[in-house]
C-alpha cells in the first residue's frame, strides 16, 4: 500500500502545484511605440494590447510602456535589436540607422497576406533576424500612400526652393524633386511649419489631423506614392525564449491584428474627405505627368535600395511587385 500512497500524494501535490506552475510560465513583454499615444496607430495598438492581455493570461501579457516620451523615434529601432524593449510598434523610417534595408518595406505593393503567400515575409525575416536581430511579427498598416503636403502652392512637380521636412522614406525621391530637406521627429513638425523653418512635409493620407498640422497645411499633392508600413517588432533572443505555446498565441494574434488591415482602405477615404472639409486644397497634375511622378518616385526608391543593399534589394523588387 506504501507505494500506492506515495503515487496517490505525488499526484496531488502535482495537482497543486500545476496552477503555479502555470503561472511561473507566462511572460510578461515590454513593449514601446514609435508613435505617440495620441496617433491613430497606437489607438489601434493599445485595443489589440488590451485584447492580447485578456485572452492571453497566464500565457503572455504585453506591458505597453508608452510612445517617444518613453524612448526618443529614432532610438527605439535600438533598443529593440539590444533587448531593452522586447516588442515596439515601428516603421522601418525610424530605424534605419540600425539597418537601412527597413526602409524599403515602404515600396510594397501588395498586401501582407499575399506576402505571407509568396515568401516576402520570410525574406524579410531572414534579413531583420540576420541584420537587426529582430523578429518581424507582422504589418499593422497598409493602404497609407504618402503624399506632399505644403503651405506654398505648385504647379508641377518641381519643390526648387522649397524647405521639406522628410524621414528617410522620402528623402531621396524628394531631392530628386529639388527640394531642401530636412529631418525632425513627428513631434517638431507643427513648430517647423509655424516658424517657417519648412514649407511642407511627408506624411500618410492619414494621422496629420493627430498632430494638428492641419491647421499649417494649406496644399496636398496627389497622387499619393509608396504605401505606409507600421509593423510589430520583437527582439530575436527574446521571441527565442518563448515557449511553442507562447508562440503560437503571439502568431495567432498578430494575424488578427493583420486581418483588420481593412479597415485603412475606409480610413483613407475618411481622412481624404475630412482633409478637404477643413480647407487643404488639393493640387493635382495631368495624367503624363501624375504617371511620370509616380513612376519616378518608385525609380528612385529602388535606385537607393540597390545602392544601399543590392542583394537584398533585388531579392526583395522581385516579391514587392504586384
Amino acid at each position: 500500500m506504501r507505494p500506492h500512497f506515495l503515487a496517490i500524494m505525488a499526484t496531488a501535490f502535482i495537482a497543486l502545484l500545476s496552477p503555479v506552475l502555470g503561472q511561473t510560465q507566462e511572460v510578461s513583454l515590454k513593449m514601446v511605440s514609435g508613435f505617440a499615444e495620441n496617433s491613430m496607430y497606437v489607438q489601434r495598438l493599445q485595443t489589440w494590447i488590451q485584447k492580447v492581455n485578456a485572452e492571453g493570461k497566464g500565457v503572455l501579457q504585453i506591458n505597453f510602456l508608452g510612445g517617444p516620451k518613453a524612448i526618443p523615434t529614432f532610438e527605439l529601432g535600438n533598443a529593440v535589436k539590444t533587448g531593452v524593449v522586447d516588442l515596439a510598434l515601428n516603421t522601418g523610417a525610424f530605424y534605419t540607422n540600425v539597418m537601412p534595408e527597413a526602409d524599403f518595406l515602404k515600396l510594397t505593393q501588395i498586401s501582407i497576406a499575399e506576402q505571407r503567400k509568396n515568401g516576402t515575409f520570410e525574406a524579410i525575416n531572414k534579413v531583420w533576424n540576420e541584420k537587426g536581430n529582430m523578429q518581424y511579427l507582422g504589418r499593422v498598416v497598409e493602404n497609407q500612400p504618402f503624399h506632399i503636403y505644403l503651405n506654398k502652392k505648385i504647379d508641377k512637380p518641381d519643390l526648387t526652393g522649397l524647405k521639406i521636412r522628410i524621414t528617410p522614406v522620402y528623402r531621396d525621391f524628394f531631392q530628386s524633386l529639388n527640394a531642401n530637406v530636412i529631418t525632425t521627429p513627428p513631434g517638431e513638425v507643427y513648430t517647423a511649419l509655424e516658424r517657417g523653418v519648412v514649407d511642407g512635409y511627408g506624411w500618410p493620407i492619414g494621422g496629420i489631423f493627430d498632430f494638428n498640422w492641419q491647421e499649417k497645411t494649406k496644399y496636398r499633392v496627389d497622387p499619393g506614392f509608396y504605401d505606409a508600413e507600421v509593423s510589430l517588432l520583437m527582439n530575436l533572443p527574446a521571441y527565442k525564449k518563448l515557449t511553442p505555446v507562447q508562440h503560437d498565441f503571439l502568431a495567432k494574434e498578430v494575424l488578427a491584428f493583420e486581418a483588420d488591415n481593412v479597415y485603412w482602405a475606409h480610413y483613407t477615404s475618411e481622412e481624404t474627405q475630412r482633409q478637404e472639409k477643413v480647407g487643404i486644397q488639393t493640387i493635382k497634375f495631368d495624367a503624363a505627368t501624375t504617371a511620370a511622378f509616380r513612376a519616378k518616385a518608385y525609380e528612385v526608391a529602388w535606385a537607393a535600395a540597390s545602392k544601399q543593399s543590392p542583394e537584398v534589394a533585388s531579392k526583395f523588387k522581385g516579391l514587392f511587385a504586384k
